[in-house]
C-alpha cells in the first residue's frame, strides 16, 4: 500500500463531516488535466508515509474527526487497499471513496462488505469521449457497471465531472445527461490551471461563466440538477 499524502483536517472533501484525506500513490488513468501529477506519474512519487503512521494519527484524532476519505492517485489502483479501509473502520470512522470506477469488481466487494459510506465517482466523459479524456483505452462498460452498483447500494454517494475546454465539446454534454437519474447528486467542476500530468503544450483551458450557464442549462433540459464547485 502506497499512500502520497495525507491531509489532516478537512471541512470540503467529505460532505457534513470533519475529515482527513488520505492520498494513494498510482492510477491507471493518464487524465491531461489531472492536477495531482505526484499521485499519478511513478516518476513524480515522493517517498511513501507509512500505513502505521497514518492509522497512528487516526487513532490520536478520534473524536475530534468525523470521517476519512480514500482519494487518489486511484484508490482500486492498489490490492491491498481494503485492508487499510478495514483497519481505518475498526478504529470507528466513516469512510468516503473516490474512484474512477474502472474496476467494478472492487468496489461491488467494499460495498458488500459495508466497508464504505459515502462514494464519490468521477464520469470522466461521454463514452465515445473516454479514452480521450483519460489518456489510455477504457472499458466503458466498467464504468457504467459501477454507476449501477452505487446507484443500487442504498449509500449516499455523488457524480462528477470536470470539465475541460478543449476536452470535452458542449453537445457532449447531452450525452453526458443521458447517462444520469434526475435523483443522481452531480457535480460539475470547471478546470483549473495548475500543476497537471498533461504537457503545458496541450490548449486546455477553463469554460467561461456564460459557457458554464449554456452547460448548466442543458442538463436542467433533461431534468438533471447539476450543481456547479
Amino acid at each position: 500500500m502506497k499512500i502520497g499524502g495525507l491531509l489532516k483536517f478537512s471541512l470540503i472533501d467529505y460532505p457534513y463531516k470533519i475529515s482527513a484525506v488520505i492520498f494513494t500513490q498510482g492510477c491507471n488513468f493518464r487524465c491531461p488535466f489531472c492536477h495531482n501529477p505526484e499521485l499519478v506519474l511513478p516518476r513524480r512519487f515522493q517517498l511513501p508515509i507509512s500505513v502505521e503512521d497514518i492509522l497512528s494519527f487516526l487513532k490520536m484524532r478520534f473524536g475530534k474527526l468525523d470521517g476519512v476519505v480514500i482519494t487518489g492517485g486511484e484508490p482500486f489502483f492498489h490490492d491491498d487497499i481494503s485492508e487499510l479501509i478495514q483497519r481505518i473502520k475498526e478504529i470507528g470512522y466513516s469512510i468516503k471513496l473516490d474512484t474512477n470506477g474502472s474496476r467494478p469488481a472492487r468496489l461491488s466487494d467494499l460495498i458488500r462488505s459495508k466497508l464504505i459510506d459515502y462514494i464519490a465517482l468521477d464520469i470522466k466523459a461521454a463514452p465515445v469521449n473516454y479514452s480521450k479524456v483519460t489518456g489510455v483505452p477504457v472499458n466503458v462498460d466498467y464504468i457504467m457497471k459501477s454507476i449501477e452498483l452505487i446507484r443500487e447500494s442504498g449509500l449516499p454517494y455523488e457524480f462528477r465531472t470536470t470539465i475541460v475546454k478543449n476536452l470535452h465539446e458542449t453537445e457532449e454534454f447531452n450525452e453526458l445527461a443521458e447517462l444520469l437519474h434526475p435523483e443522481d447528486s452531480y457535480i460539475l467542476q470547471n478546470f483549473t490551471p495548475s500543476k497537471r500530468v498533461g504537457a503545458k503544450e496541450l490548449p486546455l483551458a477553463p469554460f467561461e461563466k456564460k459557457e458554464l450557464k449554456e452547460i448548466l442549462d442543458i442538463f436542467q433540459a433533461k431534468g438533471i440538477y447539476a450543481k456547479l464547485r
